[in-house]
């Protein structure tokens, strides 16, 4: 990273949560000009597959905070 970029990470780091998520959002948004249509159709078609699974009962929820944890104790 160049130091004009280190620099003005420092600054950005010391906005609020919220205006550094949105930032990012944008920033990530920028990166990705090309629109896919085949990755849009797959994307549709998993997203639809995901809440059928869960309607049906196939796949169960857990609540955020027991995924989390398992999440970072399997990173760990």
């Amino acid at each position: 990273m160049t130091t004009a970029a280190n620099q003005l990470l420092q600054t950005l780091l010391q906005l609020t949560p919220a205006d550094r998520a949105e930032l990012a959002a944008q920033l990530l948004e920028s990166l990705d000009s090309e629109i896919d249509d085949s990755a849009s159709e797959a994307w549709d078609k998993e997203i639809q597959q995901r809440i059928e699974d869960v309607r049906s009962g196939r796949v169960k929820t857990v609540p955020w905070s027991q995924a989390r944890v398992q999440i970072r104790s399997e990173s760990c």
